[in-house]
């Protein structure tokens, strides 16, 4: 990293890049020189969003009704997301707990901002979702990051909430299923570290935003344990509406006037036509494409997890979700982004290394986004056998 201007925030030095925005730049000049690169670096499915979500967007920008909406959301779409807790989970949840963000991001950002003080620490897994820790260090928090493995699946569990537990903890956070090993908290593990929150005096927020994309298996909001959980979910993955930026948070009520508050300063209203498009996201005829297409993320998943085993790969947990696998490359590579790198030049596939995720192990993981088609895959896995196994 090249010496920061003298006029550049202090707290920038502890907001990393993506390093996968490094593979990503080298994939694209590759592309440009007539090479086919297979991309399985990008958290983004190919599917385009469902057709009914489009329409529905298309209507609003016709009938021209695009100002402002009240700052916690469009109240149509706030009560849409209500009723899909009630009809999906069984759920009651007041539409007024319910506030439309720009993207899961914005949800994460107003939830650490209401809960967090400058100096506060903020509990988490590593590896992780890297934007958690750079939100925790924007608002001058600090992270307490535990390194987790494949024995407990990747995440905390209460005994490592237990463990890990330090003063100054305000906020835990868990992300299930997870980006980048797509396992997923249990039920009763999520009811325990809610109740390890509230005894001291701690919130835990809990990131949802691939819970439509679990594959085996019942399961439940964090919501259905607690009302005093804050959960941050996602038009852009089960949904398919990234481009769109669109997400929500589910807060409990005595959060809701200062969240309220800090929405009108931040960004005011998320997007007027994406929330009209959103409406449409839960209609039957939406839900039955999106189902169709988890279906084949799964063949995907289970096609891609059992080649890359063959190949050497160390994978000891088939995630349940998401759509990624976080692969062992120890057998390959001691430095993931070397390795990724290496990857990208030698065969034209594209994937992230571990380093965008912590620090636990990292520089022996790689990440595999099976966003691509399954003929996408196969050559893929042709390449990288070729490669690795000459």
């Amino acid at each position: 990293m090249s010496t920061p201007h003298p006029r550049i925030a202090a707290r920038m030095a502890g907001i990393a890049p993506f390093h996968v925005m490094d593979i990503l730049a080298r994939a694209r000049q590759l592309e440009a020189q007539g090479h086919a690169i297979i991309h399985l670096e990008i958290g983004e499915p190919d599917f385009p969003t469902p057709r009914p979500i489009i329409e529905a967007g298309m209507a609003a920008l016709n009938q021209g009704d695009l100002h402002y909406t009240p700052a916690l959301g469009l109240p149509q779409l706030r009560s849409a997301i209500a009723d899909f807790y009630a009809q999906h989970y069984g759920v009651q949840l007041s539409a007024q707990r319910v506030i439309v963000t720009p993207g899961a991001s914005g949800a994460l950002l107003l939830a650490l901002g209401v809960l967090a003080n400058p100096g506060d620490t903020v509990l988490l897994a590593d590896p992780g979702y890297p934007c958690n820790r750079h939100f925790a260090r924007f608002i001058e928090a600090r992270t307490l990051a535990v390194p987790v493995g494949a024995d407990t699946g990747y995440q905390l569990t209460p005994e490592l909430v237990e463990r890990y537990w330090a003063p100054g903890i305000k906020v835990v956070l868990l992300a299930s299923p997870s980006n980048p090993t797509g396992t997923v908290v249990p039920d009763a593990d999520v009811r325990a570290i809610a109740g390890i929150c509230a005894a001291r005096g701690a919130t835990l927020i809990v990131d949802e935003i691939y819970h439509g994309l679990i594959y085996e298996g019942s399961y439940h909001t964090a919501l259905a344990h607690s009302n005093q959980v804050f959960v941050v979910n996602s038009f852009s993955k089960y949904f398919q509406m990234t481009g769109w930026r669109l997400g929500w948070l589910a807060a409990p009520e005595w959060a809701i006037e200062a969240l309220d508050r800090l929405v009108q300063n931040l960004y005011l209203a998320a997007s007027t036509p994406a929330q009209y498009a959103a409406l449409a996201a839960f209609m039957p005829a939406t839900l039955a494409i999106l189902e169709t297409r988890k279906a084949e993320l799964k063949v995907r998943r289970d096609y891609l997890a059992s080649a890359l085993r063959e190949l050497g790969f160390d994978l000891p947990v088939l995630p349940q979700g998401a759509f990624y696998l976080y692969a062992g490359c120890g057998r390959f590579s001691q430095d993931s982004f070397a390795f990724a790198a290496q990857i990208l030049e030698q065969t034209g596939v594209a994937i992230t290394p571990g380093v965008d995720f912590g620090t636990h192990q990292a520089q022996r993981f790689v990440r595999f986004a099976y966003t691509t088609s399954l003929p996408d895959l196969q050559e893929a896995v042709r390449r990288l056998r070729e490669y690795l196994q000459p």
